[in-house]
């Protein structure tokens, strides 16, 4: 990858004269049954610029509650897009087609307001790497259709869920309106996100991209990575899932009540650990975690996240084996 980066030939992306970076919109959007694609810095920013051209001023958006959209893309929807958002409890953020549309008012009139697109998280960051059912979305899509109600896809960790189950990228695609899919997760770039969608939303969606500070010179320094990272690191994913799956059964042998490894379905694990009001055995675990040489994240006070990705390798993980057991259990004896 740093090869193809220090080899890349480039161009200006605004006058969309950069050939590494329109060979990857292309590329992305092939992948993926669209159009066109549009190469943007972050993930949050092509979710943001997706629903942009989704959802007017003043209309709403439909996610689950612990969606990254609504969660941790710091309101950008409702500050830049001026999006209102509503939604709904799922778990470990699974999708359900009825649930999401029974609350979907595509034209609620004067008083109330109106839903113009709802959003689906594939795989779901918060809920553990949950891999939505494919039948669910499709579902989602025919229902959405017959109310006029647009779909965009929250894809960052899209090829996780292909891998995990060999549904093709372009079957995923077909579901949604808009797609979002990130290069810098488990594929290894080191910056990137693809938002894809018909000519025209990304026609759209570029002129906002400018006006919300995207707009790139010479970054094909940056899609040489993302091209790099789709040629050769889309089915390595399948060892990230079963690190995260050795991951969770060690925890769960030492503390079961923590961890369900069965629940771990790509490279995602979530401990759920018990404390009273006002304890943080999150952060004591990524605290003493750390002092050994793990890394993890707090996901408040009584949730850790761990994430295997493409820097750790069969060593790491056997570390993350014996460290994160040990870890956890001194916690959970301190607040017994």
């Amino acid at each position: 990858m740093r090869e193809a980066i220090a080899h890349a030939e480039v161009g200006d992306d605004v006058y969309a004269e950069d050939p590494l970076a329109n060979e990857l919109e292309a590329r992305a959007a092939a992948l993926l049954g669209h159009e066109a694609g549009l190469f943007c810095p972050t993930g949050s920013m092509t979710n943001m610029l997706g629903v942009r051209v989704l959802v007017a001023p003043g209309q709403e958006l439909l996610c689950d509650s612990m969606a990254h959209v609504v969660r941790a893309e710091l309101g950008g929807h409702a500050v830049l897009g001026q999006v209102t958002t509503r939604t709904w409890v799922s778990e470990r953020g699974r999708f359900s087609a009825d649930q999401a549309l029974e609350m979907a008012v595509p034209d609620a009139g004067p008083y109330f307001v109106s839903t113009a697109a709802i959003a689906v998280e594939n795989t779901h960051n918060f809920g553990g790497g949950t891999v939505q059912s494919i039948d669910e979305l499709k579902s989602l899509r025919a229902g959405a259709e017959a109310l006029g109600v647009a779909v965009h896809l929250d894809g960052a960790r899209l090829f996780n869920a292909h891998v995990a189950t060999g549904v093709p990228m372009s079957e995923y695609g077909a579901v949604a309106d808009t797609v979002s899919i990130c290069l810098s997760k488990g594929l290894g770039a080191p910056i990137g996100s693809v938002l894809v969608g018909s000519a025209e939303r990304i026609a759209q969606a570029r002129v906002w991209r400018k006006r919300y500070g995207g707009g790139m010179r010479q970054v094909g320094v940056l899609a040489a990575a993302g091209l790099h990272a789709l040629d050769h690191h889309v089915e390595r994913l399948a060892d990230d899932h079963a690190r995260a799956r050795r991951i969770a059964t060690a925890v769960a042998a030492a503390a079961p009540q923590v961890v369900d490894p069965a629940d771990v379905e790509t490279n995602i694990v979530v401990l759920d650990l018990p404390g009273a009001v006002g304890e943080s055995p999150a952060a004591d675990v990524v605290r003493l975690a750390a002092e050994r040489g793990v890394r993890v994240g707090a996901l408040g006070t009584r949730t850790v996240r761990v994430v295997t990705h493409l820097d750790v390798d069969d060593a790491g993980t056997d570390r993350a084996c014996d460290v994160l057991p040990a870890v956890v259990t001194d916690v959970l004896s301190r607040s017994s």
